[in-house]
């Protein structure tokens, strides 16, 4: 018992020899750790110095070059620099995309002035692009020529998005052509005389016709006293107006609306409204038979009236008209430049240019097609057609082809109209009874017979019944691409 007693108080001689071990360790691994930081510290300030002597070592040629200017970066530069650098092309990005939107919204205010701008002066119809200036003659082997109709061509017109065109002849029909292939898309044949009842479509020669301005309708009038609607997409025919006492000679719709204004060889001008089928007025002036009519966007027509010698201005909802003398001839056909300018053609083979504030033309060419005959007794070319490429300064007159001289005459309008001067002619073989500018002004269109459209005076064998389709190209605007 006693020496159990002892045992205790001196303690478990293992329990102390590892309390010492314990102790001992402590001390040691407290000495070590103090050691171990101080060779830590030495070894990461060696390394540190190695690194910025590096000169001094040869770097491993597996470190790629990529990786060595990334640790320059890495020490070169300080967080806050990095912060700083990035934040300056943040601002310099926005600032980029600020003047760029800046750019942008200038451009299409700038734009949208222009626009604007057009349009008001083609409201007031003072506003003249410059074309003209940039035109050169097509070559021959450009000029297309589509054949369908057995007997003269007599009026055309193309669709307000250029691609297909419209034409009619002495044969009573009427087809639609595609510009780009020259393919006939549709064909609405004539019919005999005397057919009238059973047959849809005409039966007498189509001496004009129309399209409006959206190409949903389209109008063609004949020797019958008759006026046809149809539809313009599909040839569906509509309706038949009648009305008139004589052959109706001129068709036009007026511009963004459906609206519908003829004339006739009975003197006499009416208006129709095609959406509902009905006749509106009759309006009364000429001392002739109207052989042109023309529109526009106003509530207005033109026409020319033959041998009375006088262009008119109807003003529709006014009720009054406006009297122009010029022509010594028969005046036999007239286009709107705009909607206070207009040309007009004559049998006495002059073309004039017309202000609706002038009661005179503000400039006539003479003999614009040349003339023919004996010497002696020479006669100027009748002038049978004329267009306008609209708002701009170019015009075209196409002749009678009692020659084999015939030709299509491009011109250039002088400053506000005043003048006309001859920028190319095209030879065609034939009578021009009709030409039409496409609305972008890449091409111009000619229905040409070997009659005139409005009689049989002459016949030429030689020539073709059929549209011309002709090129109008501009001269290239960087001049290495001319050579």
């Amino acid at each position: 018992m006693s020496s159990s007693f002892f045992m205790k108080t001196k303690g478990n001689p293992k329990t102390t020899k590892k309390g010492k071990e314990t102790a001992a360790i402590k001390r040691k691994a407290d000495g070590d750790s103090g050691g171990q930081s101080k060779i830590r510290a030495k070894k990461s300030s060696s390394k540190y110095n190695e690194e910025i002597s590096s000169d001094s070592e040869v770097e491993s040629p597996t470190v790629s070059k990529k990786r060595q200017a990334k640790e320059e970066i890495e020490f070169e530069e300080t967080p806050q620099e990095k912060k700083l650098r990035l934040a300056k092309l943040y601002l310099e990005q926005l600032k980029e995309e600020e003047e760029k939107k800046a750019e942008d919204e200038s451009f299409e205010t700038d734009l949208i002035a222009g626009r604007l701008q057009e349009e008001v002066l083609e409201q007031k119809g003072k506003l003249q692009r410059l074309i003209a200036k940039d035109l050169i003659p097509p070559d021959d082997s450009e000029i297309r020529v589509l054949r369908g109709h057995k007997l003269p061509i007599t009026c055309l017109v193309i669709t307000p998005d250029d691609k297909c065109v419209f034409s009619a002849a002495k044969d009573c029909s009427i087809i639609k052509w595609d510009v780009e292939s020259g393919k006939k898309l549709h064909t609405i044949h004539g019919g005999r005389k005397g057919t009238e009842d059973r047959h849809v479509g005409h039966t007498a020669h189509i001496l004009c016709m129309a399209i409006s301005s959206d190409g949903k309708y389209l109008a063609t009038g004949d020797m019958n006293k008759l006026i046809m609607i149809w539809e313009g997409e599909t040839c569906k025919h509509l309706y038949k107006f009648t009305g008139h006492k004589g052959p109706v000679s001129g068709l036009s719709f007026r511009r963004g609306t459906h609206d519908l204004y003829s004339a006739s060889h009975d003197r006499s001008v009416k208006v129709w409204n095609v959406d509902e089928n009905a006749y509106v007025e009759t309006l009364f002036g000429h001392q002739d038979a109207i052989t042109g009519l023309d529109s526009l966007s106003r509530e207005r027509c033109v026409t020319v009236g033959g041998r009375d010698g006088t262009v008119r201005v109807w003003k529709i909802a006014e009720e009054s008209q406006l009297v122009f003398h010029g022509h010594e001839g028969s005046i036999d056909c007239v286009q709107l430049i705009n909607e206070e300018h207009m040309i007009t053609g004559a049998d006495d083979g002059s073309v004039s240019l017309w202000s609706v504030n002038k009661k005179k033309p503000l400039g006539t060419v003479k003999q614009a097609h040349g003339c023919h005959g004996d010497s002696g007794l020479e006669q100027p070319h009748w002038v049978s057609s004329v267009a306008a490429l609209q708002n701009s300064d170019t015009v075209a007159s196409g002749a009678s082809g009692c020659s084999h001289n015939s030709q299509v005459n491009v011109w250039k309008c002088g400053a506000n109209y005043r003048g006309l001067e001859l920028l190319f002619s095209v030879p065609v073989s034939g009578f021009i009874n009709s030409l039409k500018f496409s609305s972008s002004g890449q091409f111009l269109v000619a229905g040409v017979g070997q009659e005139h459209r409005l009689g049989r005076w002459w016949r030429l064998k030689e020539a073709k019944n059929g549209i011309y389709i002709i090129p109008l190209k501009r001269k290239p605007s960087n001049p290495e691409e001319a050579i």
